[in-house]
């Protein structure tokens, strides 16, 4: 009986192997299961990953990378999770004759962002607020049912603060002006039993970078766990390292308060102080070359460059034509994680807008092609009633050095050129500069894949049974002015 026993686990291993040789000769490899994600079939395509993954003959590295593609599905249906009768009613608020035709044209317009997932028109997260930042009819209509004023607080304000910066650097001389001493509370709360009590959840928390003279005299004032890991400076998306065991029933929270000085910058551009490149050298190579995956030289974007450019010769007018393009013809918009794209600035120009760090993208990847160095920088802004992550970047000019440019902000309402044109070259006092480049590894390393392939704001945690999502816990900064 035994032997019998043993003859029939031997067949059904046999026919099992049989029928993943069929399943893999009848689906081919890999680029199939690309092909069922981006067509949204993802139930399709994670049956082939698990079918790849139980063969037992793959590799490491090909087994997470199959792993990776399933946490991309999950992470994209967590962004589209709205169906058409749970945008509606928001959307007739102010189009209360909507019919179908005309969501079509949105759709297809992009105004609406939709993804087809396993049969089903699944609407992005944010859609509707969307709509009325990215559509212009939509836009128009809003402001019009909402009355909103042509000028609304947040430009008033950005237009005050602009003329004060600029004055103040007028008056003193100075570069950098109107300092202000500020305390900041970060707070990360995992939500209770996500992780099995006793074990211990990794945590790394945003830390202010050093060297860049708009962010002085940084202080770590506390953290609520006594042991910690502080990354050093050349870590350039910096992080402070922080670990709990999980406890049942509760949540567990990691919190780090520092203190820092912060500046505005202005200063006037003089066409007349701007040198010709050192095209030979490692740093302009560096900051003027193609970054895999985000900064492509595609067609696309050499025939968009062709389009903004035109003959313009001069790297900051060339700059300054890619800055008022972006801010003319991709307007801001939420977005989803930036870990589901596999080029950004290829999105945005496809979908026709994009957040901050999108945005920021597009003009990098533009400024690049056309040989003006330009790098990432990102965190937090905290103007008064808008503390969110942020990102922007700096540009490079021979003569005058790398100065602050903040695409998403754009251009202000003004009829004054030096604040209309103010983010592009100069920037407020409100920044927590956390990190100076995108995509660097975390110190120390960690075990799984980020949340956030790309930036580094919000932190990332993860436990010895794999990485945790952003679903899976909440945020919180808190600032307080210490000296004004």
């Amino acid at each position: 009986m035994e032997i019998l026993k043993n003859m029939r686990v031997k067949n059904i291993k046999k026919t099992l192997s049989i029928i993943f040789f069929l399943l893999f000769s009848f689906c081919g490899n890999n680029n199939n299961i690309d092909k069922f994600i981006n067509n949204g079939e993802y139930q399709k395509a994670e049956k082939m990953i698990n079918a790849k993954i139980m063969s037992n003959s793959i590799s490491k590295k090909d087994m997470y990378d199959l792993e990776m593609k399933k946490e991309i599905m999950d992470r994209i249906e967590l962004d589209f999770d709205k169906s058409l009768d749970e945008i509606l009613p928001e959307i007739k608020k102010y189009f209360p004759n909507v019919i179908n035709k005309q969501i079509l044209e949105w759709e297809n317009e992009k105004s609406l962002e939709m993804k087809k997932i396993n049969g089903k028109k699944k609407y992005f997260s944010n859609v509707v607020p969307n709509l009325f930042r990215i559509n212009k009819e939509a836009k128009a209509k809003k402001k019009e049912i909402d009355k909103t004023p042509g000028k609304d607080d947040w430009q008033i304000f950005l237009d005050n603060d602009a003329r004060k910066t600029i004055k103040l650097a007028e008056i003193t001389g100075k570069k950098l002006v109107n300092p202000a001493k500020i305390k900041f509370t970060y707070t990360v709360t995992v939500d209770a039993d996500v992780v099995p009590a006793g074990e211990i959840i990794r945590c790394w928390l945003p830390y202010p970078r050093e060297g860049n003279a708009r962010q002085k005299d940084i202080q770590l004032i506390s953290t609520n766990v006594k042991e910690f890991i502080l990354a050093n400076n050349e870590n350039l998306q910096r992080t402070i390292y922080l670990e709990k065991p999980a406890v049942k029933g509760k949540p567990t929270e990691f919190q780090v308060e520092f203190s820092l000085t912060s500046y505005a910058q202005y200063q006037k551009i003089d066409l007349k102080d701007i040198k010709p490149y050192k095209n030979n050298t490692e740093f302009y190579k560096k900051y003027t070359s193609e970054r895999n995956t985000h900064i492509i030289f595609t067609r696309e974007i050499k025939e968009l460059s062709k389009k903004i450019i035109g003959n313009e010769t001069n790297p900051y007018l060339k700059a300054k034509k890619i800055f008022t393009w972006i801010d003319k013809n991709i307007p801001w918009a939420s977005a989803r994680e930036y870990s589901t794209i596999s080029n950004i600035p290829m999105y945005v120009l496809e979908n026709k807008h994009g957040d901050c760090g999108m945005q920021t993208l597009l003009f990098m990847t533009l400024a690049r092609y056309n040989g003006i160095p330009v790098k990432w920088q990102s965190g937090w802004h905290f103007h008064p009633d808008h503390i969110n992550l942020h990102d922007w970047g700096e540009f490079y000019f021979e003569g005058i050095g790398w100065i602050p440019v903040d695409q998403s902000f754009g251009t202000i309402i003004s009829e004054d050129e030096n604040i209309r044109n103010f983010y592009l070259g100069n920037i407020d006092r409100y920044r927590l500069i956390v990190n100076d480049d995108y995509s660097k590894p975390l110190f120390p390393s960690k075990i799984y894949p980020r949340s956030e392939t790309v930036d580094f704001q919000r932190g990332e945690l993860e436990w010895k049974g794999g990485n945790l999502y952003f679903d899976k816990w909440n945020y919180n900064m808190k600032i307080e002015y210490l000296i004004e």
